[in-house]
Formats: structure tokens, sequence, C-alpha cells
């Protein structure tokens, strides 16, 4: 049995176990469960910020672009992330964690009401399915190039495991494991580029290194796409239900906005490298005969190209960190399932819970027990189908950045103008608007998506209906189009419906003070 292999035994092993271990703290209480208690500390609440940033998705979509396409192509993955948490640090941590939400359409709702809360949740649904098969892509990779099963048969060892992890603990799985993840990914991150470095050099192709500019001002050399992933991800991350979760779990608005500066240093710190690595990875390997092949670039390089306690550790860093997003993702889809589209609520203020005829002092105790175990009970089953949805979209299109990119995307062409909105322009936010806003820009970009032969410079094998008007020279302006009509959409309407319908005003602790005329509290 190989170094690398007892090292993803290791990892896999301690994930679970420290899984298993913190369940203890749930005690039954489904905001212990989705949200950590809302106690995570500063080094706790940066490490699980940062790890959602630097999973098995994202660093193996990062490489798998430099090497095909260029330094800026891959390193717009990093950029990009690094960005969310800086904007989310100057303008969003705060505010979001004053309000003691326990999932991001919780906002929707109380700005916008139950209609928006419910169209909010799908939208984030379904991006989240994208993520999460991203990371059941990488991982499934792992498991056939280190453990030497079939890509598929590894997509579904890597869900179950995650799955029985996130049932286990929720976030404080995640949250009790991160710190440890960070420290081993920005170890190993390093470690590879001094060996890379002083074993092989760093060969650079030509025109595909970081100060070849043109790929961020020329079409042809990929501009638009390396822009939309950087915008993508900068913007359509913030909107994110996994990341906010860990915002939410912070213990104090300072600690929230301190934590996400962190992350975003260390996604820098952590991505480039692996961004560098990549352009002398294809170089390297013929050097050494080794067919690099069109994915898993890094794993081949690391199977091949480097000692095997390196590969160990490496590899080590980004299944744990693939385990910690893929958590969030289907513990986030989960509650967002069962709180909002289930309307399922617990933990909610007499000022909050007016809207869906829900309150504290409406408490059933079903089948299920008490309200707070039927959220978390019901989190749980629904952890099972998003899971399998993963599943499904991993299997069938098997692209690492593209999966991390697209569900950033949706999320930035429906969801997140009404929030900045909500927040930054409440008195011109009607309910309207925000409802047109998240239809319009998601039309769009469902449309633009199934008439693009291409998606992030991937063939669109998921849903494309072919035609002559738009070509592949067209991929990456999608992605400014749709969110485009979801803020002029937004405007229009908020403008046309300000005298005639009111808003919903929200004071400093995003507590709900008025209702808006004239709105079904339905």
């Amino acid at each position: 049995m190989s170094v690398i292999l007892y090292g993803i035994i290791g990892i896999i092993v301690t994930m679970l176990g420290i899984g298993f271990y913190v369940a203890r703290k749930v005690k039954g209480d489904s905001v212990n469960y989705i949200v950590a208690g809302r106690g995570l500390i500063l080094p706790l609440a940066a490490a699980t910020l940062m790890a959602q940033s630097l999973d098995s998705n994202a660093t193996l979509g990062n490489t798998d672009l430099v090497a095909s396409f260029g330094f800026w192509a891959g390193a717009a993955l990093p950029v990009g992330l690094a960005t969310c948490l800086f904007l989310t640090g100057l303008f969003f941590a705060k505010p979001m964690n004053r309000m003691n939400l326990t999932t991001l359409p919780d906002f929707y709702r109380r700005k916008y009401g139950r209609t928006a809360e419910i169209l909010a949740s799908v939208i984030m649904s379904v991006a989240y399915a994208f993520l999460l098969a991203g990371n059941l892509v990488a991982g499934g990779f792992l498991f056939e190039i280190f453990v030497g099963t079939s890509f598929q048969v590894g997509v579904f060892v890597i869900a179950a495991l995650v799955l029985a992890y996130t049932v286990a603990g929720g976030l404080f799985s995640v949250a009790y494991t991160d710190f440890l993840q960070a420290g081993v990914a920005l170890v190993g991150s390093i470690a590879l580029i001094i060996f890379v470095t002083s074993q092989y050099g760093l060969t650079i192709p030509e025109g595909m290194g970081p100060t070849n500019l043109g790929q961020l001002t020329d079409p042809s050399q990929g501009a638009y796409i390396n822009l939309a992933t950087i915008v993508a991800l900068g913007l359509g991350d913030i909107v994110a239900i996994d990341f906010m979760e860990r915002v939410f779990a912070a213990d104090s608005p300072e600690t929230a906005r301190k934590a996400c500066f962190i992350g975003a240093a260390g996604t820098l710190i952590i991505g480039i490298p692996f961004s560098i690595v990549a352009l002398s990875a294809n170089p390297i390997l013929a050097s050494l005969g080794v067919e690099s092949g069109g994915q898993a670039v890094l794993y081949t390089l690391l199977q091949n190209a480097v000692p095997p306690w390196l590969g160990a550790l490496v590899i080590a860093g980004i299944l744990a960190a693939s385990f910690s997003t893929s958590d969030g993702a289907i513990l986030g889809t989960s509650a967002v399932i069962a709180r909002n589209i289930g309307n399922i609520r617990v933990d909610e203020s007499e000022a909050v819970a007016t809207d869906g005829g829900t309150s504290d002092d409406d408490s059933d105790d079903g089948l299920l027990g008490t309200d707070s175990d039927k959220l978390l009970t019901v989190t749980r089953l629904m952890s099972v189908p998003i899971t399998l949805l993963g599943i499904f979209f991993a299997i069938r299109v098997s692209a690492t950045g593209m999966l991390l990119v697209l569900a950033f995307d949706i999320m930035l062409a429906g969801a997140f103008v009404p929030l900045v909105m909500g927040l930054y322009w409440p008195d011109m936010a009607t309910t309207p608007a925000a409802l047109a806003s998240m239809v319009g820009g998601s039309l769009t970009r469902l449309v633009l998506f199934v008439l693009v032969p291409t998606t992030y410079a991937y063939e669109n094998t998921l849903l494309y209906i072919e035609n002559d008007i738009f070509t592949a020279s067209f991929d990456g302006l999608p992605t400014f189009i749709a969110a485009g009509v979801s803020l002029v959409v937004f405007v229009a309407v908020a403008y046309a419906t300000k005298d005639s319908y009111g808003v919903r005003t929200l004071d400093r602790d995003g507590r709900r003070t008025i209702v808006a005329g004239g709105e079904d509290e339905e």
C-alpha cells in the first residue's frame, strides 16, 4: 500500500472520527447543527471560511484550467474567492451576522416576504447541487487515480463518506476540522512550490504566464471567461448559503468581519502557489514520460513527480477541505429546503415570526418531537436527496472548475442584487422589485446557458439547444448579461412600485418593523 493511499485513509478516518465525536455538541438543537451554536471564535471562523474557498473543487479546477488555458484561467478561482471574502468583510459580514439568521433565505423572507424566500431558496438549492457535484468530481478522480476504483465508484464512495460526516455533526464537524485542514493546506502548498522550483524549476509556456495580461483583456485568449470567473466568484459567492452559514456562526459581528479578511489572505496564499505549479505541470510530466491527460493534472503530478510524503500531505489538505465544503453544501441546502421551503422554524423572536403565520408561540410537538427536533431531523433527512442530485451532476458533467463557477454564476444572476439592495437601498427595495429581479436574472442565465455551446470553456453536455446565433466566442458574457438584467429589472420595478407598494423596513438587527402594504402574509 502506497504512502499516498495511507494518507487518504488516514485523513478520511480522522475527518469521520472528529465528525462523529463532535456530534455530541449538537444536543438535538438545529441551531447548533446548522450554525454551530453561533459561537465560533476567530481562529475557527477564519479557518472554516478559508476552507470553503480551498476545497478540491477550487484547487483541482484551478490547476486543470491553468495547465490547459493559462495562469489567469485558473488563478481567477482563488482571486475571485478571495475577492468575495474581502468584499464580505467590508460590506456584509457585520450586518449579516448581527441579524441572527439561520439560513441566508431568512433575509429574503424578512425583507421581501415568503414568496421571495421560496424563490431565493430554489435558486440557491439548484446552484449548490452544482457546487456539491464539483467536489464529488474531484473526489472521484482522486479515488480513480490513487485508490484504483472507477471514477463513478469514487464519486459514490466520497459522497457516502461526506454524507455520513454531515449527518453526524453538521457545521460543528466542519469547524473542528478546518483549523487543522487550513494548516495542512498551507504547509502543503508552500512545500509543493518549493519542491517543484528546486527540483524541476518553473517552466512557463509562452503566453500562459501571469504577466500575459491578454488573458484578461483579449477575448481570443479567454478574457471574457476569465473575467466572468472572477466576477461570478467575487460577487456570486457572497450569496452562497454555506459561506453565509459560516458568517452567521461567528460569535460576533466583528469576529465575522475579521475572519473574512483573514480568509481572503489565506485563500490567495494557498491558492496562487497551485496556479504557479500548474504552469510547469505539463512540461514536468512530459520530461518524465507521463501523459498528463485533460483532467486532474495536479493528481497526476502528485502521483508521478513528487515524493510520496509530499503528495500525501497535499492530498490530505485538499481532501479535508473537500469534506468541509461538501458538508457545507449538503448541510446548507438541506437546511434551506427544510426551513425556508418546508417552513419549519424554531428560533425566531416574536418581532420577526409573523410571516407565514409562524412564531415561537405556535410550537408544534408533532411526530418528530419539538420544533427544534423536527427541523434537525428534516434537515438530516434532506441530506440524502441533495447528495443524490450532486452525484447525478458529478457523473453527468465531470468538470470541477466549471461546476464551481457555474454554481456561483447562478446565484449572481438570481440572488445577489436583491441582497445588496435590501441592505443598502432599503427604502426602494420593494418585494415586486426583488421578485422581478430574481426571475429576470435567473431566466436570462438559463436561456443563455442552453443556447451557448460551451460554459467556461467546457462543452455544454448538460443542456444545449443547437443554434447558429451563439457560438463559443460568446462564452463568459452570459455572466455579465444576466447580472445586468437582474440589476436593471430591480431598479426599474422599484421605481415603478415605490409609491404604490410599501417596503419592509428592517431595524439595525435585521428585525422587520413594518409589513409591506398590500402584501399577503402567507
